[in-house]
């Protein structure tokens, strides 16, 4: 065979493994697990760290405080730094909405070693403490909550002896460059911690999905959560790693009625999201980010390569296992495209949005390296390392 055929011999190879053997990871079926509701329900801690959030805080705060929940439960959002009103803003709705309690304040700007984010994480559990909760709900402030929300959670929590319950938010999906890149950020997201290993106690796997993470209190404070993960770029899966090696369980899975409201129109806002912790991701490794080229290439981008040139200079191996590698990459992208209502002609496309994703990830290293590093709503962490046990 020539070289293009074993190239994408190689691919088919890749795929087969992936489809099988990678936690199914493409599978869109991990919701919530069965629970019951407890004969007493614990005390609960929504905790909302938020910096110049005005313009998404009226989706999605009033469906925190509407939260429809038996026991006793309190809202913190912890204003950071914000420059908008984000703080008086909240305020007001919980004057006009009413609902649970809602206390805001604000840390200051973070120290030298805390990412912004786990610094106002910080703050606000340490003001939630002082109420002794059972649990711990963190969650963002694009993230808006059906009315039971919390309730089912904690009912999970309880029944599976959970010490994190984490749902992947439905991401808002309404442009076109949403629909092209949004359903497989969560694609490649599973595919790198697929949910069924993330759940397995003796698994090694661990990640969490940051906008909705439901923690007992004793387990955050086992695993020194935020300390230990305080410059953590990737905070919600250094969180779960650290919960797992505390010898605590997680959970995770895909969400039905949690949204994220907060809008990607442009590539552009789309490029800043995925580029601001994709290097951290790699550990800022050159040699895991060449790999991670050599890798992106060799699945995704060599099986329309292999069918074109293959078509074109009479390769009929060659086209073939890229014709049968492009089938089997599709398919898994298939039940995503379903979970987010899109159109399945978009599943073909897969290769290009990858493309798109290697250059995000090599962009991502160039800012790095140009000491601009994770740069996110007027913060830049030059030289802020991947938690230990973010990698």
């Amino acid at each position: 065979m020539s070289i293009l055929a074993w190239t994408a011999a190689g691919s088919f190879a890749a795929w087969l493994w992936l489809l099988l053997c990678q936690g199914f990871f493409w599978r869109t079926d991990v919701r919530l697990p069965p629970r019951r509701e407890p004969d007493t329900w614990p005390s609960v801690c929504v905790v909302v760290p938020a910096r110049d959030e005005a313009a998404v805080l009226g989706m999605s705060l009033p469906s925190l405080l509407a939260q429809d929940y038996p026991g006793r439960a309190e809202v913190f959002l912890v204003d950071d730094g914000s420059t908008d009103g984000t703080g008086e803003l909240a305020r007001d709705l919980s004057r006009r909405h009413g609902g649970l309690a809602l206390t805001v304040d604000s840390p200051g700007e973070p120290p030298a070693g805390w990412t912004g984010k786990l610094w106002a994480v910080r703050h606000g559990i340490g003001l939630a403490r002082a109420r002794s909760p059972e649990y711990l709900l963190l969650t963002d402030a694009d993230i808006a909550h059906a009315p039971d929300s919390l309730r089912e959670l904690v009912a999970a929590a309880r029944t599976g002896g959970f010490d994190v319950v984490s749902q992947m938010a439905r991401l808002r999906v309404e442009s076109v460059w949403e629909r092209l890149v949004v359903p497989a950020f969560v694609y490649f997201f599973a595919q790198l911690y697929p949910f069924r290993r993330v759940g397995r106690k003796r698994a090694r796997t661990a990640a969490a999905a940051g906008g909705c993470v439901l923690l007992r209190a004793a387990a955050a404070e086992r695993a020194r959560i935020p300390d230990a993960i305080r410059h953590a770029v990737i905070d919600d899966v250094a969180l779960a790693r650290a919960v797992k090696n505390s010898g605590g369980s997680v959970w995770l899975g895909l969400a039905d009625r949690v949204d994220s409201v907060r809008p990607y129109p442009a590539l552009r806002d789309l490029w800043r999201m995925v580029s601001r912790s994709a290097y951290a991701q790699l550990r800022h490794s050159p040699v895991l980010l060449a790999g991670t080229v050599a890798g992106l290439a060799l699945v995704y981008l060599v099986p329309p390569v292999a069918v074109t040139v293959g078509a074109a200079t009479g390769d009929g191996a060659g086209a073939l296992f890229g014709a049968l590698a492009w089938l089997v990459m599709t398919g898994t992208y298939v039940p995503m495209l379903r979970h987010y209502r899109q159109p399945l002609w978009l599943a073909p496309l897969l290769p290009f949005t990858a493309f798109l994703y290697l250059l995000m990830t090599v962009g991502s290293a160039v800012q790095h390296q140009r000491g601009r590093g994770a740069a996110w709503k007027g913060r830049t962490y030059a030289r802020v390392h991947a938690a230990p046990d973010e990698g």
